[in-house]
């Protein structure tokens, strides 16, 4: 069976590229996701398994069946429009300025640990490869690269807050 961070890039892939359902199977379980405009797909008849539930991808609005049941179940797939990531919006931001996002869903951290310090701070010049953060995701911490060159200007969350995939955690004005 594949394991959810396996799921969660073929999502990514699928979302990314022309294909509208993708299906795998193999020993004797199924995925299936199905990539739709609308917000409801037409009703399908849904193989139904009661240990793993399905995995909805609030990025794209696919959605993944996993199977391993064999009964039969009719069933409508709804297909769910992307949820924006709930930043709040306070002011307009400057065009010249940077944001570096959250490549995963998960809960973000300013240091390692509580004790030490906080990898940025605001006003901080950074490179590239520079740690800016941890986004912790299924008891793995994550370090999180700057990936652009400048000056931190504005930190958009919360320590010990939990980030979606794409949410801007970083305001920098570029070099």
């Amino acid at each position: 069976m594949l394991k959810i961070q396996e799921i969660r890039e073929i999502i990514k892939l699928i979302d990314q590229s022309s294909i509208d359902k993708f299906t795998y199977e193999a020993e004797g379980a199924k995925i299936k996701i199905v990539k739709s405009s609308g917000s409801v797909a037409s009703a399908t008849p849904v193989d139904v398994q009661t240990s793993l539930p399905d995995v909805q991808d609030s990025t794209s609005g696919a959605q993944v069946v996993t199977q391993t049941a064999p009964a039969k179940m009719e069933a409508p797939v709804e297909v769910a429009a992307p949820v924006a990531a709930s930043v709040p919006v306070e002011k307009t931001v400057d065009a010249s300025l940077k944001s570096i996002v959250s490549p995963m869903v998960g809960t973000f951290y300013k240091s390692s640990s509580p004790e030490s310090a906080a990898f940025v701070q605001v006003g901080q010049k950074v490179g590239t490869e520079d740690v800016v953060c941890i986004v912790e995701a299924m008891k793995l911490f994550n370090e999180i690269e700057a990936e652009v060159s400048g000056e931190i200007v504005e930190i958009l969350v919360k320590d010990g807050q939990l980030v979606e995939y794409g949410q801007p955690l970083f305001l920098v004005k570029e070099n």
